[in-house]
Parts: structure tokens; sequence; C-alpha cells
């Protein structure tokens, strides 16, 4: 069965001479895997568009019961080589493609967080990517159903109110003081303001402001945490994003 969608592409793998492994997030069935075939050699078919987070229409062929497509062609909609390509941000750009890659399930439909991809990867430019990656995280936390309530302790059920709260990697959501556990790393009360703003506000409203990489980071700690208790592994990009 011919198929066709809006996609975002997220990883390639060498596959036999000339074909590659493509991952592309759809936005009509999910995520889904195909063969491109010839696909190093073609660039009428595929020539520039199976960059990380390419935003492409894509026209597969379903083969039956095989758990992988056919990739025939993509049509390039945006590219995100085509503004400068900082270090930073081709480290944020593979941190979305990651994250991405990981947490959405195979063949369910998304829309919510195609376009939550779609917005973010808009906003990073050049050394300006903290602020898209601390919104990214973050909703893509909350709309994979992986964030809990920032203003109750989890033991106590009591309100964390100003003061700081904690986390901790054995535990689903955020402590007070009195019942944090040992090794529990710390979102100051600000962070947990800062989070409620972005998920009010669509991620354009904050783009105007300065966003120093300190800003957010102990949300960012505790987002990707959060993503990397369900994946139950180590992000790579985190690394990365840690030595910017």
């Amino acid at each position: 069965m011919r198929k066709q969608s809006e996609a975002l592409v997220l990883r390639t793998y060498p596959l036999h001479e000339a074909d590659l492994l493509v991952t592309l997030f759809t936005r009509v069935e999910g995520k889904i895997r195909g063969v491109a075939k010839s696909a190093k050699r073609s660039k009428k078919r595929f020539g520039g568009g199976l960059e990380p987070l390419t935003h492409v229409v894509a026209h597969w062929e379903d083969k039956g019961q095989s758990e992988l497509a056919r990739l025939d062609s993509i049509d390039i909609l945006a590219s995100p080589l085509s503004r400068t390509v900082t270090y930073p941000r081709l480290v944020a750009l593979e941190h979305v493609a990651e994250v991405l890659d990981q947490v959405v399930p195979d063949r369910e439909p998304g829309d919510s967080i195609f376009r939550l991809a779609l917005a973010v990867v808009g906003q990073l430019q050049d050394e300006e990517i903290w602020m898209p990656l601390t919104y990214f995280d973050l909703w893509l936390v909350r709309l994979a159903g992986l964030l809990p309530d920032l203003h109750r302790c989890i033991v106590c059920g009591e309100a964390l109110n100003g003061g700081p709260a904690y986390f901790h990697p054995l535990e689903d959501g955020l402590t007070c003081a009195r019942d944090k556990r040992l090794a529990s790393a710390e979102i100051s009360a600000e962070a947990r303001a800062v989070a409620a703003g972005m998920l009010r506000a669509p991620v354009e409203a904050f783009a105007e402001r300065p966003w120093p990489r300190p800003w957010g980071a102990d949300l960012r700690r505790f987002t990707v945490q959060r993503i990397e208790r369900h994946i139950e592994k180590k992000l790579v990009t985190t690394v990365m994003l840690g030595r910017l």
C-alpha cells in the first residue's frame, strides 16, 4: 500500500552498499522505519533530504507484515541546514531527534508532538538553544504522560509552595526537603515557575527574552531524568550538551 505524509527525518543508518535505513516521524502514522534503496546515489529522490530533522513529505510503501517500509522518495519542505549551523545548534538538533526517536512509539500518530517538534526546531538558532531545548523537553515529557505534579510532594502530599523541591532517579515525582532521598537533585521554585509559564504559552512567546544557559538548568535536568527513566538508558546527547 502506497502512502505519503509530512514527516521529520530522525535517523539514517548505512544498509548494504548504497541503501540507507531511515527512521521517520510521520504526521499520519507516527514513527516508521524504511529502507531507502540507492539513497547514497540518488540525488533526485533523496538528495539533501535525509539530514536529521529535515521537514519533508515522505512517499513510501508498506510491505505486508514487514516492519520496514520501502521509502520511495521525499520532497523537502524545510531543512535545518538552510540556516547557519553552529556546533551548539547541531547538538541541539541531535538532541531533539534522539528524544523523538527514543520516546515516540512506532506506528502511533502523535500530532501534538509533531507540532511541538516543528515549532522548537524553528526556534533553534545559532547559539540560542537553551530556551527551545527547555521548552521541548518539558512539553515532550508532558505529552508523553511522564510529567508529575510539580506542586506537591509525592511522599507526604504537602504543597511545595515557594521552597525547593527534590527529584531522584528512583522516584516518580518531586519530594519536599523532609522526604527527599539521599543523592536527590534540587529543582528550585523559580524553575517550577518557569515550567508553569511554558505550559501555558507557545514557544514563540519566549523567543525575544535573553535566556542564558543557567536559567532553567535544573528544570532541564529534571525533564531529562524523566525521559531517561522512561527509556531505561542514558541519552547520548545529554553528555554532548553538558560539554558545551
